[in-house]
């Protein structure tokens, strides 16, 4: 018999032990409470807050922008068709110049060919697609005129211009 042990069993090969000092044992592997995982990760720190200043960015905004193409080159009345989608026809930038629109350009670009510079920059090769790599987007851009010039604007940008 082993100290501290009340009885003690070898029978089917194993060992069973009831000791009679408060906890209990099973076989040679002596069963305690399990112990807690181990992290071997480094935790991740928390996500700073994001600053007030950013600009919300609409989700989706590729679908609007595709809803737009469709429904503005089908609409029968451009203008009206604009003033719906709350598209300013004059306007005030963030920095604070004033714009006027003079148009809304919708195409269609496909990819069909790449390009790859030679080493040491003497020319470059030229590749055509293959079908399965063949891209195609539409662009949607908003041409507005700040007295000098033509200021092209994104959907996005002109979500950001205040109405006058």
């Amino acid at each position: 018999m082993h100290r501290g042990h009340d009885h003690h069993d070898h029978g089917a090969g194993g060992h069973l032990h009831a000791h009679s000092h408060g906890h209990p044992h099973g076989g040679h592997n002596h069963l305690h409470a399990p112990r807690p995982t181990a992290q071997w990760q480094t935790p991740h720190l928390p996500e700073p807050p994001e600053e007030s200043d950013h600009a919300h960015v609409e989700p989706d905004l590729d679908l609007v922008e595709k809803a737009f193409v469709e429904g503005f080159s089908s609409a029968s009345d451009p203008t009206s068709f604009l003033r719906l989608a709350h598209v300013p026809f004059d306007a005030v930038t963030v920095e604070g110049v004033r714009v006027s629109l003079l148009r809304v350009e919708a195409d269609e670009v496909t990819d069909v060919g790449a390009v790859m510079p030679h080493l040491g920059g003497g020319g470059f090769r030229h590749d055509p697609l293959p079908a399965h790599m063949v891209s195609r987007r539409r662009r949607l851009r908003f041409v507005y005129f700040d007295g000098r010039a033509t200021v092209p604007m994104t959907l996005a940008e002109v979500r950001t211009l205040a109405q006058t």
